[in-house]
């Protein structure tokens, strides 16, 4: 036996703006004898993270090469643009792309949303991340365009943001790779699709155990005939059911 058979774990990896708390949580609940270790990636790097052996499963941004990884994709995010607060789109409840065209839109090396055109005037240069991103927004540089959930990961009190209709959307999903898929991925997969604990697909039940028979006949007892009585009960009295009671004297 290997020492990882010995002592199971389980490493899940996830980029910035998904949050599986929930999902850790119930991991915990389900399987609390073996230990669940988050490692925090970029969205970049998640795939070759799976790849190279270095998680078991992750929370990756769509698309993914399924070739060699397998996906569940779970939910889409809404698309949204960051702000100053005294911008004039703080007014307003949503924008569209075409809104945008007389602003700066910042475009970080890291950006997950897959353009066909980005939206408003280019900057000088590209931010190496979305946080850098974040501090040029601030400093009145520009807007960002980000999924919502990035957004509020790095909310700040002096910027806020605002849905963008026609912008492309990102998508979250749960990815492994396709020749490892163990039975703790199996759990996993198991988890995020809302299974219980006692699904066929979810965490293996221990067999049921056999029925205990009775201990003198080896079943269940038999029930007399209807109709019949033991032997020296009233029922099978001479006469079939004559009246008891002291016999009468002669005279």
């Amino acid at each position: 036996m290997t020492g990882s058979e010995e002592s199971p774990s389980f490493r899940l990896a996830y980029v910035p703006g998904v949050t599986p708390t929930k999902w850790v949580r119930i991991w915990n609940e389900r399987l609390p004898d073996i230990p669940l270790t988050l490692i925090g990636v970029s969205a970049a790097e998640a795939c070759g993270v799976l790849r190279d052996g270095g998680a078991d499963a992750g929370f990756v941004r769509l698309p993914v090469d399924r070739d060699d990884l397998s996906a569940i994709p779970l939910y889409t995010e809404t698309t949204v643009v960051v702000v100053p607060k005294d911008h004039v789109v703080a007014a307003v409840d949503e924008v569209s792309a075409e809104d945008l065209a007389d602003d700066i839109v910042l475009h970080p090396l890291d950006d997950t949303l897959d353009w066909e055109r980005l939206p408003g005037r280019p900057a000088i240069e590209r931010p190496a991340t979305t946080a850098d991103a974040i501090a040029l927004v601030a400093a009145g540089v520009g807007v960002l365009v980000v999924p919502q959930s990035l957004a509020r990961l790095h909310h700040r009190k002096d910027l806020t943001y605002r849905p963008v209709l026609d912008a492309p959307a990102s998508r979250v999903a749960l990815s492994w790779p396709q020749e490892e898929t163990t039975d703790m991925v199996e759990d996993f997969i198991g988890i995020v699709r809302g299974r219980t604990v006692n699904s066929s697909r979810g965490r293996r039940p221990a067999p049921a155990e056999p029925k205990a028979k009775h201990p003198d006949t080896g079943g269940a007892r038999r029930k007399p005939a209807a109709g019949k009585t033991s032997r020296g009960t009233a029922g099978g009295s001479r006469g079939g059911g004559g009246r008891r009671g002291k016999p009468r004297r002669r005279s």
